[in-house]
This record gives C-alpha cells, structure tokens and sequence, in this order.
C-alpha cells in the first residue's frame, strides 16, 4: 500500500512539474517578431523594458510603445501585420494559435496611438477569435484591414 501511494505521489509531482514548465514555456515563447522601427520604440515583457529593433521577440503580455515621432512593425506568428504609429501603447493579452487543434485566439489592448492592422490567418480561419480593445470599447475583427486612432478626449473648460 505504501508502494502505491508513493508512486501515485511520485507521478503527480512529475505531472504538476511537467505541467508548470509546459506553461511556463508557453508563457516565454515568441508569439510575434518587431519588423520595422523608426524612432524609438520598445517592447517591456515581464517588467524588462528592451529597445525595440528588427528581430526582438514579442510575448503573451508584451507592452509594444513608440515613442511620439517613432513607428513600428510586428509580425505575429500567424502572419498578423501591426503596424504602430507615434506615441502608441498596445498590450497583447491573448496568442493563441494552434490550427489544427482548432485553437485561436488574438486579443489586445490599444491603450493610446494609432494601430494599421492587417489580418493573418487567425482572423481568416476565425475572425470572432480576434479583438483590439481601447478604452471606450472593442473592435472585432470581420474583415482583413483596419485603422484605428485613439485621440486624446477634448475637456471642456
């Protein structure tokens, strides 16, 4: 009896271990890749604010921020184009993309700035699987190209 709990104990550490660096890796693999720069720009992942260049590495929770004369490309592994105007902040909060699982996902949040996105095949395979959240609401994604510019609200005096 004391055999067989301990091998069940045993097989569980092992599955919660496996498991924990299973997430682990996902939560550390690239979902995305900077293309372009123009100006300064960065991508903070993790609290590790890194100078955004061609090649630098875009993660689930990624900050994605150009600074106000500066612009940016990324291309995400599913080949969803973002293009970034000035002085723009954009959080990617969900990448999943798995097609043959059947498992997509893309969601984000445009903070400030301006976005030129293009879809990739998540939003081609399933468009209700993507959505650009801004502080007064969230774009779905039904067609392959949008623009969006998030101005700063007029106070009125």
């Amino acid at each position: 009896m004391k055999n067989t709990i301990r091998t069940f104990l045993t097989a569980g550490v092992l599955f919660t271990l496996t498991w924990t660096a299973m997430l682990s890796q996902a939560q550390t693999q690239a979902v995305g890749t900077v293309k372009t720069v123009t100006g300064e720009a960065w991508v903070i992942t993790a609290g590790q604010r890194v100078k955004a260049q061609p090649g630098t590495s875009v993660q689930l929770g990624s900050q994605l921020k150009t600074a106000k004369a500066a612009s940016m490309g990324v291309t995400f592994k599913d080949n969803t184009l973002m293009s970034f105007g000035p002085d723009t902040e954009l959080t990617v909060d969900e990448y999943l993309y798995a097609p043959t699982q059947g498992q997509l996902k893309l969601g984000t949040s445009l903070n400030k700035g301006s976005l030129n996105y293009l879809s990739g095949m998540i939003a081609k395979l399933k468009p209700e699987a993507v959505s650009v959240k801004t502080p007064t609401g969230t774009i779905g994604t039904r067609g392959t190209q949008f623009l969006v510019n998030l101005e700063a609200p007029v106070v009125a005096n």
